[in-house]
């Protein structure tokens, strides 16, 4: 029996701002666990890494991620022992096209000419059976052709793409596609929904490497050239390979559909599409979120700590505090330690708004959770004033903070849990829990944990500028440049 070789792509880019506060650019929603106890990336990971079959070998996922969540990418991975070989990093946002057009060199220049079987990160899948099922008859579908897989609609959606088939799909098998039509008009998504030939856009696509090649550089040869010259231009720091960034933030941005798949049909490059029957769901904003989860006999889908009276259709997401509802009806309430949207589930397209405003008064709530992750663990800050500020702090076994200075804050840290090794000034020391230190201002320092358990510290900045950015290093395992 012939194999053919089939390599997942991830593309694990954007920021996914109508899903706040829950998703914040500096930790976007394909990194939450909104449906299970795996987050989006990790699931889609694991999707993908499950369509071998007797005929079917399947590679190392090629994930294209920005430079600010590699550390985050290689971690979610690491947890569910998948392991890659290489993440790209763009280093600066340029949308879909140009992320695939990278993992098609990538796979070209590894050997061969694989399968690429292409999967946005953040997409909610209730039937993998029925997904893996449907992605292996797609696999060995595909010679020159371009797979596409489409959702049967059940409303007139306005915020999905649309692709119209030359005729009904019958399961586990393709039709040419005849159009893709990109967001329409409410007018527009209701004749669709009647026809019964147009079916929503998964953003899923299975396809050649040299394929997808041949397709950027006919419509759109300067997204080819540039990202190419990035590409060529690239560096390697161990499992991370960045093209060039000067080269790269010139490439046109553009997406997957708007670059290429609106111009195949008659334009060279066949398209068909397969029904994609699995429960999907693109968790774009908060009541997608409600379809998604299992509800009780009023329609609640709830988690955390929460209680309802007399409620009815209604999401809550408490991440710390007690949430309490009564009498509500079709509401999305998300509690986080530093902020709560309450919002109607009918207007929940519209948190994009409150991010916008946010982000115009310069707050930082936009991009980052009051606990902020960091390859070597996380730190939470507890409480602030003018001249002080509280944190938790936690360790991972084996990692450690860079080495460095601060020119205007001094630092107490106290052990609560585990065993610290501190280094300050010329000397190192232990510190184990109950025991504490002080680091003045200008003092070279740096923690590690040298245990198998995780070290949490309690640390106290006191001075008259605590900003992020005070901070000299000297030396970092991590390779960045700041914390």
């Amino acid at each position: 029996m012939t194999k053919h070789a089939v390599c997942p792509v991830i593309l694990c880019g954007g920021g996914g701002s109508r899903l706040w506060p829950l998703s914040r650019t500096g930790f976007p929603k394909q990194f939450l666990c909104l449906t299970g106890e795996n987050s989006l990336f990790q699931l889609a990971a694991r999707r993908l890494n499950g369509i071998g079959a007797t005929d079917i070998t399947v590679s190392a996922p090629i994930v294209v991620t920005n430079e600010e969540y590699r550390f985050l990418a290689l971690e979610q991975l690491r947890e569910i022992n998948i392991e890659v070989e290489s993440l790209l990093l763009e280093p600066a946002s340029r949308n879909t096209a140009p992320a695939l057009t990278l993992a098609a060199l990538h796979a070209l220049e590894s050997g061969g000419d694989p399968v690429l079987a292409v999967s946005p990160a953040d997409q909610a899948i209730r039937d993998t059976a029925a997904f893996i099922h449907v992605l292996q008859s797609a696999t060995r579908v595909t010679g020159d052709v371009i797979v596409v897989f489409g959702i049967e609609p059940d409303c007139p959606e306005t915020a999905f793409g649309y692709i119209e088939a030359d005729r009904p799909l019958q399961r586990n098998q393709a039709s040419p596609v005849r159009s893709f039509t990109e967001k329409p008009n409410a007018v527009a998504a209701r004749s669709y929904l009647e026809a019964g030939s147009h079916y929503w856009n998964s953003g899923l696509f299975v396809l050649k490497a040299s394929t997808w090649m041949a397709a950027i550089e006919a419509f759109r040869p300067d997204i080819a050239a540039t990202t190419g010259e990035a590409w060529e231009k690239r560096s390697i720091d161990g499992k991370f390979i960045r093209p060039d960034m000067a080269t790269f933030s010139a490439v046109p941005s553009d997406s997957i559909d708007y670059a290429v798949m609106e111009k195949c049909p008659g334009g060279g490059f066949p398209v068909s599409m397969m029904e994609l029957d699995a429960g999907w769901s693109d968790l774009g904003a908060w009541d997608a979120v409600w379809k998604a989860l299992p509800k009780d006999a009023q329609g609640n889908a709830h988690f955390g700590d929460v209680i309802a009276v007399e409620s009815r259709n209604t999401l809550v997401h408490a991440s710390g505090r007690f949430v309490g509802l009564i009498g509500m009806e079709d509401v999305a309430v998300v509690e986080t330690p530093d902020a709560v949207l309450v919002a109607s589930a009918k207007r929940a397209q519209q948190v994009r708004a409150i991010v916008d405003e946010l982000s115009r008064a310069g707050r930082a709530e936009p991009s980052l959770h009051r606990k902020v992750h960091r390859p070597w663990g996380w730190y939470d800050s507890l409480d602030a004033d003018q001249h002080f500020k509280v944190k938790r702090v936690m360790v991972k076994p084996g990692a450690s903070l860079s080495l460095q200075k601060h020119r205007h804050r001094a630092e107490h840290w106290i052990v609560v849990r585990g065993t610290a090794e501190i280094t300050y000034g010329e000397r190192t020391h232990m510190l184990n829990e109950n025991q504490s230190t002080y680091i003045p201002p200008g003092e070279v320092h740096r923690i590690v944990n040298p245990g198998t358990t995780p070290l949490e510290i309690i640390e106290v900045q006191t001075g008259n500028y605590l900003g992020e950015d005070d901070i000299v290093r000297f030396d970092d395992v991590y390779g960045r440049s700041t914390d």
